[in-house]
């Protein structure tokens, strides 16, 4: 028996989930009564493949702009460590459909994308590592999976 941990996605069995998919991953509710709802936004299947810097980081950018535009209560859309996906949390809204939608129009933005947004050293902590090519292969890789999203395990 594994121990639980404090941390949500440390208590979620690796090996048995089927990216790409987007999943809730919990919620959490602050002291004067918001709920914040986080997203696992899983690319790539765990352990087995993973998304290289450049194309993630450019893809943090494109998504973490563009989704606000098509969803008004996102908090923050940031990657995994592990480089498999991204966390996206949003607040006081807990329509999963809405969800997906608003992640689908942003990865379609990606794909008509001609730049990285707040690729410079100004903006960005590490302006030499983007690929706006690689971020569109991975929005298209994933919304060719659209049908998908909602199945988080393997069967």
């Amino acid at each position: 028996m594994v121990k639980k941990m404090n941390v949500e996605s440390f208590n979620l069995d690796h090996t048995k989930v089927a990216a790409p998919y987007i999943r809730l991953a919990g919620t959490t509710e602050g002291a004067n009564g918001d709920i914040i709802h986080k997203y696992d936004v899983r690319l790539k299947q765990p352990n087995q493949a993973h998304m290289e810097m450049p194309a993630l980081h450019s893809l943090e950018h494109l998504m973490a702009e563009n989704i606000r535009n098509h969803h008004d209560t996102v908090v923050d859309f940031g990657p995994m460590g592990c480089q498999t996906g991204f966390y996206l949390t949003v607040i006081n809204h807990d329509n999963y459909d809405e969800v997906l939608d608003a992640v689908e129009a942003s990865l379609k933005d990606v794909l008509a994308a001609t730049e990285v947004p707040a690729c410079n050293e100004v903006q960005c902590g590490w302006a030499s590592s983007h690929s706006l090519e690689g971020a569109q292969t991975l929005a298209q890789e994933l919304l060719d999976k659209r049908a998908e999203w909602k199945n988080v395990f393997a069967d």
